[in-house]
Parts: structure tokens; sequence; C-alpha cells
């Protein structure tokens, strides 16, 4: 996913698809797509543990705000620093919160003594 990501932001703003009306959206609903996934690989990295379930989140920020210092060398392309903070986090959060909740419900209730 790293790849990816790194391949997307590799491209100079002339090789990237104009989506008319709807760039803005599709771009930056990428952005979240594309950070969701990695996140949810990253816990899935550490076998969905609940204490690295922050590790996973901070792995992905700290690689969001790497991919936005490698777009200042892209011509025609400029980091920004919202990206990393609204797009990219909310992404990595809504999927790591949707897919612990999922893993929660799926928990089989502890059993109780008979007495």
């Amino acid at each position: 996913m790293m790849v990816v990501i790194f391949l997307f932001s590799a491209q100079s703003s002339s090789q990237l698809p104009n989506f008319d009306w709807a760039d803005k959206f599709v771009k930056k609903g990428g952005h979240v797509i594309g950070y969701a996934i990695l996140a949810l690989l990253y816990w899935r990295a550490f076998e969905f543990k609940r204490n690295k379930r922050w590790v996973a989140w901070l792995l992905v920020l700290l690689y969001a705000s790497t991919d936005e210092f490698h777009q200042s060398f892209v011509p025609g392309r400029h980091p920004t620093i919202w990206d990393v903070m609204i797009f990219d986090n909310l992404g990595a959060l809504i999927s790591l919160w949707l897919v612990a909740r999922h893993r929660k419900q799926k928990r089989p209730a502890p059993s109780r003594p008979i007495v």
C-alpha cells in the first residue's frame, strides 16, 4: 500500500486525471481510502493487538507526513499539512475504529460459571 501511495504522489499534476466537478472529492477521497487501508495493514501486522492500534495510527501519520514532503519534489505538486491532518488522519481513524468495533462484536461472551 505504501508503494501505491508513493506512485500516486510521484505523478506530476499534468499526469493526474481531472475529474471535472468531482475532482477534489475523488482525490481527497483517495487520501481517505488509501490511508484507511494502510492503517488496517499496519494494525494487521501487529496481529490486531488492541494496544498496538494507536501505533498503527501513528505510523500512518508519519508515512503521510513523509509522503507530503516527497510531493514537494514533484513538478506541479505541493505538500499540505491539511491532507495529513484531515484526510489521511480521518481515513486511518475511521478504519481503525470500524475494525475495532467489528472485532469487539465478534468476540464470544465470557462464559459464566454455573453455580
